[in-house]
């Protein structure tokens, strides 16, 4: 391990990590991560990253939060671009912390041509995605053998906050499990979309809120019935929205549940 450790590139001043803090639970953040988290002046980070992760930072670490939420006052992305900038040419080694992955819906991609186009140096370090990691605590495969060997990751919602333009009828018809990021807001007009583009009303769906963490909840539904059943389950986002066969596995597949079941009343 300590040579492992020792082998990380150094995080220089004036330098900007685009971090993955991964889907919430602090064993999944990779050991760059927990290095970055140690070594960084500033840290620049997103909601839902938990009090955990935060604690792993230095005491003189200074904590500034760039959550987005939706529907409540969010910072907008062009000042969080920029404060990166003007930390970086303060001299500053800047941690930029998201959920998930940088790369996969968290507009790391934006921030780090901004770095580039200031001649600022930027390393990124990927984080376990909450379509691959909350899917695997909710026992459902990404792809399984017997069912699947491709899948689609979609947000369920544009810049706009409006169901994506996308082509709909193509993923409904060549997508064999979708799984839709921020969607809970536009759930019935999704269902709705696939079940008009032929998919199967009675598939399987599976909602899964607070993934990894102890108080994750999966609901298993239909396309049909989806909408309607999270209406009754109350469960709130930040979920995720899982389409396909690999659902069915969750009944077998469920490892996480008595442990967050177990987790959670340790916590009270």
């Amino acid at each position: 391990m300590d040579k492992i450790l020792s082998n990380i590139p150094p995080f220089e001043a004036g330098s900007v990590w685009l971090v993955g803090a991964g889907p919430g639970d602090p064993g999944l953040l990779t050991l760059y991560a927990v290095e970055g988290l140690r070594q960084a002046d500033v840290l620049v980070y997103d909601a839902l990253v938990s009090k955990e992760i935060l604690s792993l930072t230095s005491p003189t670490c200074i904590l500034e939060y760039a959550g987005k939420r939706g529907g409540k006052p969010s910072a907008k992305q062009k000042d969080i671009t920029e404060r990166l900038v003007t930390l970086a040419r303060e001299g500053k080694r800047v941690l930029r912390l998201k959920g998930g992955d940088p790369y996969i819906f968290g507009r790391g991609g934006e921030e780090a041509l901004r770095l580039e186009a200031e001649n600022i140096p930027f390393r990124v370090i990927p984080g376990v995605s909450s379509g691959v990691g909350g899917l695997a605590y909710a026992g459902i495969p990404l792809t399984h053998r017997t069912t699947n060997s491709a899948a689609t990751f979609l947000t369920g919602h544009d810049a706009s906050g409006e169901v994506p333009s996308v082509n709909w009828e193509h993923i409904a018809k060549g997508s064999p499990v979708i799984v839709i990021y921020m969607g809970m807001k536009h759930l019935k007009t999704i269902t709705k979309k696939l079940i008009g583009f032929g998919r199967d009303k009675t598939e399987p769906v599976a909602i899964i809120a607070n993934a990894t963490l102890a108080n994750q909840q999966v609901l298993t539904t239909t396309l049909e019935k989806a909408g309607e059943d999270v209406d009754k389950s109350g469960i709130q986002p930040p979920a995720l929205i899982v389409v396909g066969q690999v659902v069915d596995l969750s009944a077998k597949l469920g490892w996480f549940a008595e442990q967050a079941q177990a987790l959670e009343e340790r916590d009270r």
